[in-house]
């Protein structure tokens, strides 16, 4: 790894942007580079897509800080990432899932029904295909959605997937923003490139 980032460090670009390998390498690769390391997305973590999240957030909600949201969905890179965001933000972050899935440390619902109702932004990760039996009473539909407080919104991680964790009737609906929000992902990484040029 040591000799490996060496030879990059030759090269003529100033930022070594990296996807989804494992944290400890990101960790060696940054400890050996003079280069900022950029962690694009990993398995537990996609910080570049839930910092534009928020900044799009900002740009439609006045107190997007003060929003009750929920993540509906598995512990994985899109959970674990807002659940960062509630640490860094003191954002209110809840959970609904199925047992078994669980991310710790925030307040898990088990009944989708009753996760909905108070909040004011929903966020979904897709499914992993081996998991889609365990979470077929967890789709995000339009008549769930109208559980949720008035002007919520419904912001899926893409890829997502119509049947599975949303409902083609929601994404067709006033509450989905996903598609919008995604306008500013080139944006944000190029703030976070000048910020670690700084």
């Amino acid at each position: 790894m040591k000799n490996l980032i060496r030879l990059t460090d030759y090269s003529k670009d100033d930022i070594e942007k990296i996807f989804n390998i494992a944290d400890e390498m990101k960790e060696e690769l940054a400890k050996y580079s003079k280069a900022p390391i950029i962690n694009a997305m990993s398995d537990v973590n996609h910080p570049c897509e839930i910092l534009t999240d928020i900044y799009s957030l900002s740009k439609i909600r006045k107190d997007y800080l003060n929003d009750k949201y929920l993540f509906v969905g598995h512990r994985g890179n899109i959970g674990l990432a807002w659940k960062e965001a509630q640490k860094v933000f003191g954002i209110s972050l809840e959970q609904c899932c199925p047992r078994g899935y669980e991310i710790e440390g925030i307040n898990v619902y088990h009944n989708i029904d009753e996760a909905i109702v108070g909040k004011d932004i929903i966020l979904t990760d897709s499914i992993r295909k081996d998991y889609l039996g365990d979470f077929k009473n967890y789709k995000v539909t339009r008549s769930v959605m109208n559980k949720a407080n008035k002007d919520a919104i419904l912001n899926p991680c893409p890829p997502f997937y119509r049947g599975e964790e949303v409902s083609d009737d929601v994404i067709n609906s006033e509450y989905f923003v996903g598609y919008e929000f995604k306008k500013y992902l080139l944006q944000v990484q190029q703030a976070i490139i000048l910020f670690c040029l700084q």
